[in-house]
């Protein structure tokens, strides 16, 4: 669904706390597909329907899809190009989040750019109930948010994070009031599309190569920068700023 320039993504299973079953994960890698080829689009909010954001995996599906070694590589195959479509989008990402954000739910919000939340939130990774093991980019992802020493915590307890320990520890950007949420993070969504689209998407690719481990200046970050100053967003920005009004991006 899109509204303007804001985009949303919405997990329905609300019988089952939006617990994310193998066509929902199809699902959702069919919507970034599609959303990532809109130009228009210059953010893109992942939220669950209903009083949670997402419960984990649809564990009533998991005796079909882990029967096998070769249905387990495929189902996690599937997750890992969702997750992945969505740590690449090259625009920015929302998670607004309320109660559950657990499990994959969890993985979901982490691979978001801005996670924002109300007091009703609860987070938790839970393989280890399971008898699983986490995957590494989830994990790279997690401790890339809250460090390695509280990853460790999160993994090895299971245990559940509620909303006010999540955003001290950084698992979220921002917490609101729980009737407040869905303003916030309009307001937010708004804000970020107000501001150039071409800065956001070079601004992305910065971040998209620290994140893949660059730590100094290349030829290719040079150039990002360099193309800011002959874009046609430049040209409007400044003299916009010039004429005292707002830019028309």
């Amino acid at each position: 669904m899109r509204t303007g320039q804001v985009g949303r993504i919405l997990l329905a299973q609300p019988a089952k706390r939006n617990a994310l079953s193998a066509v929902m994960w199809k699902q959702l890698l069919g919507c970034l597909e599609e959303a990532a080829d809109t130009p228009a689009l210059k953010v893109l909010v992942i939220t669950g329907d209903g009083e949670h954001f997402a419960a984990g995996a649809d564990i009533s599906e998991f005796e079909t899809l882990y029967a096998t070694p070769e249905s387990s590589k495929a189902i996690s195959f599937t997750i890992a190009q969702a997750l992945e479509a969505v740590a690449i989008f090259p625009k920015p990402t929302i998670a607004k989040i309320r109660g559950a954000c657990v499990g994959g739910g969890c993985g979901l919000a982490m691979a978001c750019d801005i996670r924002i939340a109300d007091g009703t939130s609860q987070f938790a990774i839970t393989p280890g109930n399971l008898g699983l093991v986490y995957p590494f980019s989830d994990m790279k992802r997690l401790i890339q948010a809250i460090g390695i020493s509280r990853a460790k915590d999160m993994l090895f307890s299971a245990r559940t994070v509620l909303a006010e320990e999540a955003l001290e520890m950084g698992l979220i950007n921002r917490l609101t009031d729980q009737y407040e949420l869905d303003q916030v993070v309009r307001d937010y969504a708004m804000s970020i599309s107000d501001t150039s689209g071409e800065s956001l998407s070079m601004t992305n690719k910065m971040f998209m190569a620290y994140e893949a481990g660059q730590r100094v200046e290349s030829q290719k970050t040079k150039d990002w920068f360099q193309a800011g100053f002959s874009s046609k967003d430049f040209k409007e920005g400044y003299q916009a700023f010039l004429e005292k009004r707002k830019p028309d991006f």
